[in-house]
């Protein structure tokens, strides 16, 4: 367990640069997209809010894909509550907008996978964490993959997501894999709260990240400052430096 005051996601973060120069991200075991999704497993991935499918595995994604693998997209929310107080992106908008910004990273990486959306609100998955365990219990079949939000990843959202995702998988016969986001913002390099000895490096070709790169420009409104309330961009750049390495990191 990690106290929560340890897992805050304010200011900068924790500098690319340290990341970068950290031995020990280049010393992880690397890991192939058939053996994250082996043989004829279908993968379903459990989206806390859109664009959090492309930054955790935009390129597992890619490579899925082309591995012919069946994909099921579960988006949780539709990230209505990203900006408090806007008036450029009232919820109602944000809630328009995020899911069509998700549709068009999709076909940025030039993928087409199923999509179901809960429509839980953003924000208040924590609340709802029994009744999101329950719809994934429906949805998941044995074989299946699962990969979402790591269950300490700062976020309450994708904490929620990550412990709902844990308890309906082993009941219904699914593996469990899970994923940082904001955990680049807040951990450190060799931090002894990460879970490193169960992490491993998916290796993102250049074609595969510059495609990444492309679908996460398709989120306007994360990596957009907010004129109306003078708030930066939630992805501001050196928050993105961190979620586009050549490499993605799964825990299993």
């Amino acid at each position: 367990m990690i106290p929560k005051q340890e897992r805050q996601i304010e200011g900068e973060g924790t500098p690319d640069a340290d990341w970068q120069a950290w031995p020990g991200l280049a010393a992880l075991p690397s890991i192939t997209a058939r053996e994250l999704v082996p043989g004829s497993a279908r993968a379903v991935i459990v989206a806390p809010h859109p664009d959090d499918e492309i930054l955790a595995c935009g390129g597992l994604l890619q490579f899925l894909a082309q591995q012919g693998s069946e994909v099921l997209l579960v988006a949780v929310t539709d990230g209505g509550a990203s900006h408090p107080g806007s008036s450029l992106w009232p919820a109602e908008r944000l809630s328009r907008v995020r899911p069509d910004e998700s549709r068009q990273a999709a076909a940025a990486l030039g993928i087409s996978p199923a999509w179901l959306r809960l429509h839980l609100p953003d924000g208040g998955v924590t609340a709802r964490e029994a009744h999101l365990g329950a719809m994934l219990r429906e949805i998941l079949r044995p074989g299946d993959t699962v990969l979402t939000t790591w269950r300490f990843d700062g976020h309450p959202d994708h904490e929620a997501c990550g412990r709902a995702c844990a308890a309906a998988a082993p009941s219904c016969g699914a593996l469990l894999v899970e994923m940082p986001v904001w955990t680049w913002h807040w951990a450190a390099p060799n931090d002894a709260r990460v879970p490193w000895q169960r992490a491993y490096r998916l290796l993102l070709p250049d074609e595969l990240l510059r495609r990444k790169r492309d679908a996460v420009r398709c989120f306007a409104s994360q990596v957009e400052a907010d004129a109306s309330t003078g708030q930066p961009a939630i992805l501001a750049p050196y928050a993105l430096q961190r979620l586009l390495h050549p490499c993605e990191v799964y825990f299993r």
